[in-house]
Order: C-alpha cells, then sequence, then structure tokens
C-alpha cells in the first residue's frame, strides 16, 4: 500500500531502495581488490631488480650483465603480448576471469624461476610472468577507471598505482633481508603467493563490467551491477563493439578527425614513460652500485624510489583531476630527466636518498597519467580499446629500458643509463605535450 491507502503502482517508484550514490566509497571493493592485484604485479615487477646483484654474484647461476639486461627484456616483450592479446580474451571470456587467469600466469613464471637451474631457463620464468603481468595492469585500469565518479578518474588512477609501489618497497625489502639470509631464490618463492591469495579473491569478489555485460547481451545483470556500485546503467555508445570486425572499427575509431594525431603521441609519452619505469626498477640498485656506493646502499634506492612513488600518485591524481593529466605529465616527465641527471653525480648519501625519494615522485605518476589522459581523450565506447593500446604500445618501452641498461652495463658505461633515462624523460615530455596541441587542431 502506499501512504495514501492505495495499493502502489507497478511503475511506481516510491517504495524503492534510494540508488546507491556513485562516490569512492561505492566503488572501494572494487577499487581494493584491483589494489591488490597490481600490489603483487609491482612486487613481481621489482623482485628481479631486487635481487640482481646476488643473481650476479652466484657462481651456479652463470648469469652476465648482459644476460640480465636480455632477461629484463623478455620479461617486458611478454608483457608486449599478454598485453595486446587481452582486449582480445576479454571479448570472450570477460575481465575477470582474464584477470585471474593473468594472476595465476604470473606466479607460475615466478615459480619457474625459483627452479631454475640456467639463465636461460630463468628467462623462460620471467616470460611467462610476463605474459600475466602484461593483461593484469590494463584490466585494473580499466576496471577502476569504468567503476570511478567520473570526475575523479585521475585520482583513481593514481590510488590504484600507490599499490605498484607498494609491492615494488615489499620486493626490495625481500631483496634487503631474505635474499643475504636464504638465498635469492626464496624471493620468487614468495612470488607464488598471488597464487594463493590474490586468485580467489578477485574470483569471488571482483564484479564483471557492466559495459563487457552490455555487449554480450546481459543487460539485466549489466544494469544491476551499475546499479550496486552507483553508476549510471550503460547504454550501447558505452559497450565495446564485439567480434573481430568490431575490434578494428574500434582501433580505426583512434585515428578519426581530433585523434589522429593524438594517438600516436600518447603511444610515444607510454613508451617513454615505461621504459623509465621498468629500466629504472630493474637497473638502478646495479647503476648507484657502479657509481660508487655500497651493495645495501644500491638495494635501498629502489625501496626510496618506490615510496616517493607512493606519494606521488598521491599527489598527482588531486592535482591532475584539478588542472589536467596532459599538463601534470608533461611536467612530471621535465622534473624526472631533471632527477635521472642529478643521480647521476655521486652526492653525499643522505642528499642523494632526498634526491631518489623526490625523483620517485615525479618518474612514476608521469606514466599514470598517460593512463588518466588517454581515459579523458576517449569516449567510453573506445576507451578500452584506446586504453589497451595506449598500455600495448608503452609496453615496447618496457622492453627496450631494461635492455638498454643491460647493453650499457656489459660494456662497462652503467653510469651513462642516468643520461639516456633523463632523454626519455624529455621526450615523453614533448609528445605528451603535443597530445593536447593535436587535439585543440583536430577539433578546430
Amino acid at each position: 500500500m502506499s501512504p495514501t491507502g492505495t495499493p502502489a503502482s507497478p511503475t511506481d517508484t516510491s517504495l524503492a531502495p534510494a540508488p546507491t550514490r556513485h562516490t569512492f566509497r561505492s566503488v572501494a571493493p572494487v577499487l581494493a581488490l584491483c589494489w591488490l592485484a597490481v600490489f603483487f604485479d609491482g612486487m613481481d615487477v621489482n623482485v628481479y631488480g631486487a635481487v640482481m646483484p646476488h643473481m650476479l654474484d652466484d657462481p651456479s647461476l652463470g648469469l652476465t650483465p648482459g644476460a640480465a639486461g636480455t632477461i629484463g627484456s623478455w620479461t617486458t616483450f611478454g608483457m608486449l603480448i599478454g598485453a595486446l592479446a587481452t582486449g582480445t580474451l576479454t571479448d570472450w571470456l570477460g575481465r575477470r576471469p582474464v584477470l585471474v587467469t593473468s594472476v595465476l600466469l604470473f606466479s607460475a613464471g615466478s615459480a619457474a624461476c625459483a627452479l631454475a637451474g640456467t639463465p636461460a631457463l630463468f628467462g623462460a620464468g620471467r616470460f611467462l610472468a610476463g605474459l600475466g603481468l602484461g593483461g593484469l595492469m590494463p584490466l585494473c585500469l580499466s576496471m577502476v577507471m569504468e567503476f570511478a565518479p567520473p570526475r575523479r578518474a585521475a585520482l583513481a588512477t593514481g590510488l590504484l598505482l600507490t599499490s605498484y609501489h607498494a609491492g615494488g618497497m615489499v620486493a626490495t625489502g625481500l631483496g634487503l633481508t631474505l635474499a643475504p639470509a636464504v638465498g635469492w631464490r626464496s624471493v620468487f618463492w614468495v612470488g607464488v603467493l598471488p597464487a594463493v591469495v590474490a586468485a580467489p579473491l578477485l574470483l569471488r569478489l571482483l564484479p564483471e563490467s557492466p559495459g563487457v555485460l552490455l555487449a554480450k547481451g546481459r543487460t539485466a545483470e549489466a544494469d544491476a551491477i551499475a546499479d550496486r556500485y552507483g553508476m549510471a546503467r550503460p547504454v550501447a555508445a558505452d559497450a565495446p563493439p564485439p567480434g573481430a570486425k568490431g575490434r578494428l572499427a574500434a582501433i580505426r575509431a583512434l585515428f578519426r578527425p581530433g585523434m589522429r594525431g593524438a594517438t600516436p603521441l600518447l603511444w610515444l609519452a607510454s613508451f617513454c614513460g615505461l621504459l623509465l619505469v621498468y629500466g629504472v626498477s630493474t637497473w638502478l640498485p646495479q647503476m648507484m652500485r657502479a657509481t660508487g656506493y655500497g651493495l645495501t646502499s644500491s638495494v635501498s634506492f629502489l625501496l626510496i624510489i618506490n615510496a616517493g612513488g607512493i606519494a606521488g600518485m598521491l599527489i598527482t591524481g588531486r592535482l591532475a583531476d584539478r588542472f589536467g593529466a596532459l599538463a601534470v605529465s608533461a611536467l612530471w616527465f621535465l622534473l624526472t630527466a631533471a632527477g635521472a641527471l642529478l643521480l647521476g653525480a655521486h652526492l653525499p648519501l643522505a642528499l642523494t636518498y632526498v634526491v631518489v625519494a623526490i625523483t620517485g615522485v615525479w618518474l612514476f605518476s608521469a606514466q599514470a597519467m598517460v593512463y588518466a589522459a588517454a581515459d579523458r581523450l576517449y569516449p567510453p565506447a573506445e576507451r578500452a580499446t584506446g586504453l589497451g593500446w595506449v598500455t600495448g604500445i608503452g609496453r615496447t618501452g618496457a622492453v627496450v629500458g631494461p635492455w638498454l641498461g643491460g647493453a650499457l652495463a656489459a660494456g662497462g658505461n652503467d653510469q651513462l643509463g642516468f643520461t639516456a633515462f633523463a632523454l626519455a624523460g624529455l621526450l615523453g615530455a614533448v609528445a605528451i605535450g603535443l597530445v593536447a596541441v593535436t587535439g585543440r587542431r583536430g577539433r578546430g
């Protein structure tokens, strides 16, 4: 009965529960689950750099600096394949099962590394881990961006990526404590934990994307999930295009008028950003050691730069929501270049820690804001495809970064890595700065 005593009409919404407000609180479960997945991603990526000095000192493995750089590139080559394959697999299977599969793959790769007796077998394990890691990041980014309040997408991106650096700090801590005490293999055994901890939680608790459900024709489920998390119900324009023809059409749309110049520039900026992220994560301890710092100090720099990365994500997300992701990313790339040059100078230890921390604030957030810029520039139906290609093409930078560090180290030119990374920061600043210019011209 209605309050007036007359029967309630079937279309009367006065008795319906109030819709959930679309706030950070309403989407916290999605953010928390994706945060956990990316935490293990950051731990797995950074663990190689954290234990590399111990691996190079292990005569039974026979690892050389040149081979170490090549193996780092195998990891990121696997990530490139994983990132580009994720979109197609998501169309068939959905985001949640693909994300769980990604976690299981990089856990299996970590186990293979722990068992490896030669550099070749170790590299095969890192390649397998890369396949899983490559799909994980774009999936988590697209999930969080879809579920987050639209005006807080940059902040949500920053909050999500704090987990990557938290994982990197844990990996460094393991490299400083567990590796010297028990051996470097024990650290890779810790990398099996995601299969035990994260995979069951994701499979049980993570909701599927409403846009993906709508594309599959499961409209009622899509609407129910959108209502539960306070989102606007998806419409046909928000759904990713189904099938092979739809995916080709979505890729062509990335080069429509207004975006045909911006899209390759986003790819270039992502290339530079991921070259910096993976090059520094892999080679910072060894480069600092070559500069004259002790082994413990050199590995601890990786801990400090990831701590700076966490602070940077919290600061940068708010700045980008206010001033724009493009402007903040360009400035952060420039400051990263300056920080890299400073790290090449042998400063007093206390000052070096400060420079490393501040550089971490800029370095990782510059790349995160490339993702946030892509989220703002592409409309909903193109967003998953656009973000997938920005991350996928950017993975070539993740291949080049570790290889470049290894090539310089093999030639006895470790310190030139700082100059190379500074040039990558400068190029990234130019690329992301030009995105805004080409976008305005395309709309003009």
